[in-house]
C-alpha cells in the first residue's frame, strides 16, 4: 500500500495515529520487522537487509559494522488509513537506556520473541521497563522458519517467564522450513505466502487444519471469556464468541493489561507481517485513549489531554548532533507547535526557538510546518534543551516527569594521543553526554584522569569509537573498572555533630543528633536506596533546618569512607538538635547533614559492594564442563542449567560484573566458537571480604 505519508500525517485525526516501539532481545528480529513494515507500507521501496548493511533505521556506520541496533530510530508510515510513528530500540543490555528513553513517549509497544529461544534474558527486561510505564504490548513470535521453532514453547516462555495470560490469535500453517502462511482464529481465515514476492493469498482453512484451528479458537475464546464481562456474556448465551466481540474485547484486554496478543511469523521471508499491522492498528491505543499526561505547574500536579487546542507541551526524550545541526527529538503531548515559535524550556527557565520542524525517517528529514498533540518529530533550534527536559508554552509551563537515567555501571580512563588533542577531546566527550544521559564524565581526584562511564563494555566501546570517527580523534583507553558502592551493614545511635564557625560577623551554628542504619532496599527499580526522616520534638530544629540536613545528608552520599564510592541503602534520622538566636541558617544545618553524616559513615561498619550481572550462555554439551569451570574460576554462582535442544545446554549464572571483561572471547574459545552468551545487570552485592570495622563513636 503506497499513500502520501506527508499529507496523511498532516491531517490525520488522533484517533488514527498510534506511536509504537518495537522491543526484543538482541538479534530476535527488531530491525528486519521494521524494514518489512517499512516496505510494506509504501515507506521504501527495497527491503533493506542487516547482513548487507542496507537497513533503514540502523543507518549508524557502527550499527552496520556490528551488525546490531545501538541507537533508537524513528520512522514513520501509514497503514490502512492510520499514522504510525515507530522507534526500532536496541536489543543489547548495554543499550537499555536508549529503551527506557523511548518507553517514555510510547503508547504501545510490539514485543518480539525467537520462536527458537523463546523469552530471553534482554526480552525480559524490556518487559519489565514496558510495565513501569504501563505501555500496552502485543507479542509477535519471529522467526518460525528457523529449525526447531514452536510457538507453543515460545508462548509457554511467555506465561512463565513474564507472568503474562498470552492470548494466541493465529495458527501457524507449517513448521520451520515449511513455514507457509497463518490462520487468523478470529475470522477463521487462512493466509499463505508465496515464495519470492512476498504476496499472501487468501482463503479457507484446509481441511487438515480445519479441527486444530477449531480447537484453538475455543481455547481463545474460553480464555478471552475468563478475562472479559462482555466476552463472558456472550459466550454463555450462545456457547461461542463472535469475532467482533472477540476483537474488541482482545482491543481492551491489550490496554487494560490483562492480556496480551500474540501473533506469528517470519521477518525475513516476509511472512505475518501484514497481520502484524492491522494489529497494531487495532489492539494499540492511539494518544486520545491513553492517560492524560501529568506533570507540575506551579507546585500543583496539572494533567494535560492529547488535545491541538490545549497548550503546547512536549518532552525532549533524544538529542542527536548531525553534519547539519543538533536535533532535539520531541513527544508532543498537547497543543500544536509551529516554525518560528519560542518555546520554555520549562525545568530550566529558558526560551528556545523552534526554527525547523521534522518528520524523521531515521537518518532522513522532511520539513513541515507544523506539529500536532500525539506526534513524534525533531526540531531544530534548541540550544539546550537536553533528554528529559520540557518544552512548552511561555504563557502556560509545565514540568513533565522526565525519563530515569541508570546509573552507569563501567568506567574507563580516556586521554588524547595528542595533547594539542585534550581540548577537543573535552568538547567531543560533553557531547556524547549531552546525546547520551546514561555516559557521565568525571575527573579522577586522585590520578587526574578523565573517566568515562557506562553501562557496560560495549557502550563504552561504541562510545569512544564514536569519538575516533566523528571527531578524528586518537584516543587512548584503560581497562575498564566496574563502578562500585558503599552500604551500611551496621549503623551508629545518638551521633552528635556539631559545627560551629565564627569568622567575623554573623557566625555559623547547627548541632544535630543522628541515628544511621541500613535500609532495606525493595526490589523494585525504582524503589530509594536513601531514606530520611526527623522525630526532633518541640521545635528545636526548625523545618526548613530539617530540610537543610537532609540536603546536606544527600551531599554526603556522593563519597564513602571505604573508598570514595557512592553511599546506597541508608536510613537516617534526626533525632535532636539546637539552634542559636543569631548564627543558625540552613547553610549552616546543611554543613551540618553533610559532615555529620560523614562522620558517622566512618563510626559504622561499612560493606563495599559490586555489580553483577545474570549470565545465560548458550553451549554443546560436549564444552558444558569447561564452560561451568571457566564461570567457577570468575566467582560465578550457577543458578541453573537446562537442555535447550538436542546436544546444546543453556547455563544460567549469577557473575560479578569485573570478570566478565573478556568473556566474549573464553567463551568461544571454549566452545570452537559454538557458544553465546548474554548478560543483563541485576544490582549490586557485597564484594569479597570488602567489610570495614566500626570505629568507636564519639
Amino acid at each position: 500500500m503506497r499513500t502520501n505519508l506527508d499529507h496523511r500525517q498532516q491531517n490525520h485525526p488522533l484517533s488514527g495515529l498510534r506511536n509504537v516501539g518495537i522491543l526484543a532481545h538482541v538479534d530476535a528480529g527488531k530491525t528486519t520487522v521494521t524494514e518489512r513494515i517499512l516496505y510494506l507500507t509504501g515507506t521504501t521501496h527495497k527491503r533493506g537487509e542487516v547482513h548487507d548493511g542496507t537497513t533503514v533505521t540502523d543507518f549508524d556506520s557502527q550499527e552496520r559494522d556490528r551488525g546490531i541496533t545501538i541507537f533508537a530510530a524513528a520512522v514513520s508510515c501509514a497503514w490502512d488509513g492510520h499514522s504510525i510513528n515507530l522507534i526500532d530500540t536496541p536489543g543489547h543490555v548495554d543499550f537499555s537506556d536508549e529503551v527506557e528513553r523511548s518507553l517514555r513517549v510510547l503508547d504501545g509497544a510490539v514485543a518480539l520473541f525467537d520462536a527458537v529461544a523463546g523469552v530471553e534474558p534482554q526480552s525480559e527486561s524490556v518487559w519489565r521497563q514496558a510495565d513501569r510505564h504501563g505501555v500496552p504490548r502485543i507479542a509477535f513470535v519471529n522467526k518460525m522458519d528457523r529449525p526447531g521453532a514452536d510457538l507453543d514453547a515460545a508462548v509457554a516462555s511467555i506465561r512463565e517467564r513474564l507472568h503474562v495470560t498470552p492470548l494466541v490469535v493465529q495458527l501457524p500453517m507449517g513448521k520451520e522450513a515449511e513455514f507457509s502462511g497463518v490462520i487468523d482464529l478470529i475470522t477463521m481465515r487462512a493466509y499463505v505466502w508465496s515464495d519470492g514476492s512476498g504476496t499472501f493469498a487468501e482463503g479457507l482453512v484446509p481441511d487438515a487444519l480445519l479441527e486444530q484451528a477449531r480447537r484453538r479458537r475455543r481455547l481463545l475464546e474460553e480464555t478471552v471469556a475468563e478475562l472479559h464481562p462482555v466476552a463472558l456474556d456472550e459466550f454463555y448465551e450462545r456457547s461461542t464468541v463472535s469475532p467482533e466481540t472477540l476483537a474488541a474485547a482482545l482491543r481492551d484486554l491489550t490496554r487494560s493489561g490483562a492480556g496480551v496478543v500474540v501473533l506469528c511469523g517470519s521477518a525475513y521471508r516476509n511472512r505475518g507481517i501484514e497481520p502484524l499491522l492491522d494489529a497494531v492498528a487495532a489492539y494499540l491505543p492511539s494518544p486520545q485513549e491513553v492517560p492524560a499526561v501529568r506533570g507540575m505547574s506551579d507546585g500543583a500536579v496539572q494533567e494535560r489531554v492529547a488535545d491541538p487546542m490545549a497548550p503546547f507541551a512536549a518532552l525532549v526524550f533524544k538529542v542527536s548532533s548531525t553534519t547539519t545541526g543538533r536535533l532535539t527529538y520531541l513527544r508532543v503531548y498537547s497543543g500544536t507547535i509551529r516554525k518560528g515559535e519560542a518555546v520554555v524550556d520549562a525545568g530550566a527557565g529558558r526560551t528556545e526557538r523552534i526554527s525547523r520542524i521534522l518528520r524523521v525517517q531515521a537518518d532522513r528529514h522532511a520539513e513541515v510546518q507544523q506539529a500536532f498533540a500525539g506526534d513524534i518529530v525533531a526540531v531544530v533550534g534548541p540550544k539546550s534543551a537536553r533528554s528529559g527536559a520540557t518544552l512548552c508554552a511561555p504563557a502556560a509551563p509545565l514540568v513533565l516527569e522526565p525519563p530515569v537515567v541508570a546509573d552507569p555501571v563501567v568506567s574507563v580512563a580516556v586521554e588524547a594521543r595528542r595533547s594539542t588533542d585534550t581540548d577537543r577531546l573535552a568538547s567531543a566527550l560533553m557531547r556524547l553526554v549531552d546525546e547520551d544521559p546514561s555516559l557521565t564524565v568525571r575527573t579522577d581526584s586522585e590520578t587526574g584522569q578523565t573517566l568515562l562511564s557506562g553501562m557496560g563494555e560495549l557502550h563504552l566501546e561504541v562510545a569512544v569509537e564514536k569519538i575516533r570517527r566523528a571527531h578524528g580523534l586518537e584516543v587512548g583507553v584503560g581497562r575498564p573498572q566496574v563502578t562500585y558502592r558503599e552500604t551500611v551493614a551496621r549503623g551508629v545511635s545518638g551521633l552528635v555533630y556539631r559545627h560551629v564557625k565564627q569568622d567575623g560577623g554573623a557566625g555559623q551554628f547547627a548541632q544535630i543528633t543522628l541515628d544511621v542504619e541500613p535500609l532495606e532496599v525493595a526490589d523494585d527499580d525504582s524503589a530509594e536506596d536513601f531514606a530520611f526522616r526527623s522525630v526532633v520534638v518541640g521545635g528545636r530544629v526548625p523545618q526548613e533546618y530539617v530540610r537543610a540536613v537532609e540536603a546536606g545528608c544527600r551531599d554526603a552520599l556522593a563519597q564513602g569512607p571505604l573508598g570514595g564510592h557512592p553511599v546506597t541503602g541508608v536510613r537516617v534520622t534526626l533525632t535532636d538538635g539546637a539552634t542559636h538566636p543569631k548564627d543558625s541558617s540552613e547553610m549552616a544545618f546543611r554543613t551540618a547533614g553533610r559532615l555529620g553524616l560523614r562522620e558517622a559513615l566512618r563510626a559504622s561498619a561499612m560493606v563495599l559492594l559490586e555489580p553483577v550481572a545474570e549470565v545465560t550462555a548458550t553451549v554443546p554439551e560436549d564444552a558444558i564442563g569447561g564452560v561451568l569451570g571457566d564461570l567457577a574460576t570468575r566467582h560465578g554462582r550457577i543458578s541453573g542449567t537446562s537442555t535447550a535442544r538436542p546436544g546444546t545446554m543453556v547455563i544460567v549464572a549469577t557473575v560479578p560484573l569485573a570478570e566478565l571483561f573478556g568473556y566474549a572471547t573464553q567463551l568461544r574459545s571454549r566452545t570452537q566458537g559454538r557458544g553465546i552468551f548474554s548478560t543483563r545487570t541485576t544490582g549490586y552485592v557485597p564484594a569479597p571480604g570488602a567489610r570495614s570495622e566500626e570505629t568507636p563513636s564519639r
